[in-house]
């Protein structure tokens, strides 16, 4: 697996490739929290790449559910396939989580959001 981050003027993109499971999701949780410490940027989660995601990296994303809204840091993750989106879907993670289908999606998001 590989994470890439983009800094922008008001969010951070971390980009996703291959596949997030136990070892891996140490990595993203790593690049979350470098994004969001000291500026607390918005942050965009490509999933254009991902392949495959475990518990574990699930678990990332709703770990930081509670400490972003009270610190008040969007997160959007967008590209997601069809199958990894399922499996969100399944959860239930799709009501507690902003999931949009490409980048310009998740940017609209986070310029309108309050």
């Amino acid at each position: 697996m590989k994470i890439s981050t983009l800094d922008k003027d008001k969010f951070t993109i971390i980009s996703i490739n291959g596949d997030l499971d136990a070892s891996s999701s140490i990595i993203l949780d790593s690049s979350i929290e470098k994004a969001v410490t000291g500026g607390g940027k918005n942050l965009l989660i490509d999933g254009t790449q991902l392949n495959y995601i475990s518990s574990a990296g699930l678990g990332v994303f709703m770990s930081r559910v509670q400490e972003f809204e009270e610190r008040g840091i969007r997160m959007v993750l967008y590209g997601l396939s069809e199958k990894i989106f399922r499996v969100f879907q399944i959860l239930g993670l799709d009501q507690l989580l902003s999931i949009v289908p490409s980048e310009e999606d998740a940017m609209r998001q986070l310029n309108t959001s309050p």
